[in-house]
């Protein structure tokens, strides 16, 4: 049962009917924009900007307009849109068709100030109403938002910027573009560098040259699964199959272990409560039994979210299966690199330092594919030995992509 009562912008209810939600298609169309823009490498001011210069109402402006009660009042500037409320559309789990419970508590019945609750207490009911955004996207879009990307003075951009790290510290690589830089010569540097400063070595490789690499990598995996998407699937599977459902089974058990401990402490807790009310415990020993119980129970809460947190990034795995097969089908349909494609296809690139050999420079990049991470295209022969390993094999490869 959903607690709030308030519609999200995009949905909206029917008279006789006050539960379910339906699209209300003018402002999903929006709501999917956003989302779009977003994969296209715009921030949420550049998308508020956009939406102001393109006339598009505010969502109170919108409810007035159709006639929505709302307890907001029209804003003066009815297409001012704040980076804020593009945030909080960006951040709703509810467009992929869930409802999200939990989100804020009161102290007590008695004390009435509402705390927000962390993400991981939410309570989320899948498949309440009709999806606006495809779960894939939302997910993608929040990996996204959290590399956060350095505006360079010129407003100049890469395709890759927010994605790649040093090899060697981990650290962001910063673009560097300037006025007297010409595009060719705009490259990327380690964060920790500092112009020899730093705790790290340069890590330098112009952006022309990556973009050369990342669009030739690219090239050769979308022809390789174009070509051979089953072999494709079943290295997937052979290189994370059985581990990751033993591993899931693991963690599952974990869980429930701990929640049930979990349980037993908060009886445990009120029953020594109640032993020191009625005098058959010392305060002394009740406190100390207390922090007990408490440290134990903070620990296990810990680790369950850690545990939770582990379980969706497996389970997640097969949803970034079909954005990646949807990014490389797009790459070989266009030839060409975009920001939407580059965010569905990668989730990381990492660049080593230059090394020299036989008089000139050269330049390791690790590419991390979405769900799969490096791929390495096995030769004819491989492929022959998988060919006929999947021809004997008895369960279906799409269940990697279901």
């Amino acid at each position: 049962r959903r607690v709030a009562s308030a519609v999200a912008y995009g949905y909206k209810k029917i008279e006789g009917d006050k539960e379910q939600w339906y699209i209300d298609e003018p402002a999903a169309k929006i709501v999917r924009k956003i989302f779009t823009l977003c994969f296209a490498g715009k921030g949420p001011t550049q998308i508020a900007k956009q939406l102001e210069q393109e006339k598009i109402l505010v969502p109170t402006a919108y409810f007035h307009s159709v006639g929505r009660k709302t307890s907001n009042p029209v804003p003066a500037n009815i297409y001012g849109w704040c980076e804020s409320t593009v945030e909080r559309i960006l951040e709703n789990q509810q467009y992929t068709g869930c409802t999200v419970n939990g989100k804020s508590s009161t102290v007590s019945y008695k004390v009435h100030k509402v705390i927000e609750n962390p993400k991981e207490e939410y309570q989320i009911i899948p498949n309440t109403q009709e999806a606006i955004i495809d779960e894939n996207v939302w997910l993608r879009v929040q990996e996204l938002r959290k590399n956060k990307r350095r505006p360079t003075k010129t407003n100049r951009k890469s395709l890759f910027s927010g994605l790649i790290f040093c090899a060697d510290c981990k650290s962001k690589l910063h673009f560097c573009a300037a006025k007297s830089l010409k595009r060719n010569q705009e490259f990327f540097r380690c964060a920790n560098y500092k112009d020899g400063r730093g705790s790290c070595t340069i890590h330098f490789i112009r952006d022309v040259v990556l973009e050369m690499i990342v669009k030739e990598t690219v090239a050769g995996l979308a022809d390789f699964v174009r070509c051979y998407e089953s072999v494709f699937l079943y290295m997937q599977k052979q290189k994370c199959g059985e581990f990751q459902k033993k591993r899931q089974h693991e963690l599952k058990l974990s869980m429930e272990g701990s929640r049930k401990r979990i349980a037993d402490l908060d009886k445990l807790f009120s029953q020594i409560y109640e032993d020191n009310v009625i005098g058959k415990l010392s305060d002394e020993r009740y406190a100390r039994m207390a922090a007990e119980y408490e440290a134990e129970q903070k620990e296990l809460l810990e680790k369950v979210r850690e545990e939770e947190k582990q379980l969706s990034e497996m389970e997640q795995k097969s949803v970034d299966m079909r954005l990646l097969l949807q990014g490389l089908r797009e790459f070989t349909d266009m030839k060409e690199l975009t920001p939407t494609i580059v965010n569905k296809l990668i989730r990381r690139i990492e660049v080593h330092n230059p090394e020299k050999k036989h008089a000139r420079k050269s330049v390791k990049v690790d590419i991390y594919f979405t769900a799969v991470g490096l791929v390495s295209i096995p030769d004819e022969q491989e492929i022959r030995k998988m060919m006929e390993q999947i021809r004997s094999a008895s369960q279906p490869l799409k269940q990697l992509t279901a």
